[in-house]
């Protein structure tokens, strides 16, 4: 026989049955009355917590539609759907004299819609068109803008040119041979290489390029000593000064290549004797072979005196930004500062005529 006590399980001897037995009886009868006191006090809150449940599964499914259930006073659904543009209704207040349930909103709700004789679509067009827009301004007239701004700022300084950049709200300002960067407010002014990372390119070297361009058939041509070699289909303009090393070297290059034409414009700014020097060959008996002489042979020429287009040179040169020699001018209106070696200035050669065909 086992028996439990309050230090556990246990063996009893088998006098004292009965006593055993009337022990189980009298605990099995508490349990019952304990399973019976449990289930009176379980079972109706099950059911209230299924009933809840229910409850909730209909309001997800109400919010699913985009509706909210406002619970009544009792617990229950005030069968009353609030959805988008609907007023919370406030339990309580929904109810009319008589006790009914209201089931329509109140008339107040929609007189925005009937005064304004529109949807809510229609009062939010109404916001909309009420606010005066900006007016679009170009970036070419924003670019006027933009040097007024600038020489309002900065006063003293005339800018040559504005001009939009392909970036947004960068604008490019020339002075003279030089370009700088800012935004439409000119809150700020940059120098230097502007770079387009994405197609690798420097925007300001083909500004540059753009602005050094010069027509060919504007330059003097008759103020110039002309070679021709080969058929002479491919030209350039030289401006060169007779003590310039490099100028030398350029020469020396022409000299391995063919079919071109030359045209030098004595440019004497290097050193005392470069104007004398030029004078001399401009006025030589034959200044083709007195130039190619202190060019490739470094021979001076020998004195003389005559009127030369020398002075008109330097003013063209001022004018067109020159500040070193060779600089060489293209028939596409492209120009090189230095010489180029042989490849190089094929290429560029080629280049030139090709754009003139197209």
């Amino acid at each position: 026989m086992v028996r439990f006590t309050s230090q556990g399980f246990g063996t009893v001897s088998n006098n004292k049955k009965q006593l055993g037995l009337f022990m189980i009886f009298n605990m099995a009868n508490k349990l019952a009355a304990m399973a019976l006191a449990m289930g009176c006090i379980l079972a109706p809150a099950a059911a209230h917590a299924q009933a809840a449940a229910g409850k909730a599964e209909q309001n997800d499914a109400r919010q699913g539609e985009g509706i909210t259930a406002m619970p009544s006073d009792d617990g229950g659904d005030a069968n009353r759907a609030v959805g988008a543009g609907d007023e919370h209704v406030v339990p309580g207040q929904d109810q009319q004299a008589d006790g009914g349930t209201a089931t329509e909103a109140p008339a107040q709700e929609d007189a925005p819609h009937a005064a304004g004789g529109g949807t809510e679509a229609d009062a939010e067009d109404g916001i909309e068109t009420s606010v005066e827009a900006r007016p679009e301004v170009s970036r070419e007239a924003a670019a006027a803008g933009v040097k007024a701004v600038f020489e309002e700022e900065f006063p003293g300084i005339v800018l040559d040119s504005v001009r939009p950049t392909r970036f947004a709200d960068i604008y490019e300002l020339r002075i003279g041979s030089d370009l700088l960067y800012t935004n439409e407010k000119v809150e700020y002014v940059m120098q230097g290489s502007l770079i387009d990372a994405r197609n690798k390119e420097d925007l300001t070297a083909k500004s540059m390029d753009e602005l050094m361009k010069v027509s060919f058939d504007s330059l003097p041509l008759k103020s110039a000593i002309k070679q021709v070699k080969g058929d002479g289909s491919r030209k350039l303009v030289v401006f060169e000064d007779p003590n310039c090393g490099y100028c030398k070297r350029l020469h020396q290059t022409l000299e391995s290549m063919d079919n071109y034409t030359v045209y030098t414009l004595l440019f004497p700014i290097l050193s005392p004797d470069s104007t004398e020097k030029a004078r001399n060959i401009w006025c030589a008996a034959d200044r083709v072979q007195a130039w190619r002489n202190q060019m490739l042979k470094n021979q001076a020429p020998s004195a003389a005196q005559c009127d030369t287009p020398i002075e008109a040179n330097l003013a063209l040169g001022r004018k067109l930004l020159v500040r070193g020699t060779p600089a060489i001018f293209f028939e596409d209106g492209s120009r090189v500062n230095g010489a180029l070696p042989r490849e190089g200035l094929e290429e560029r050669l080629d280049a030139a005529t090709a754009a003139l065909v197209r």
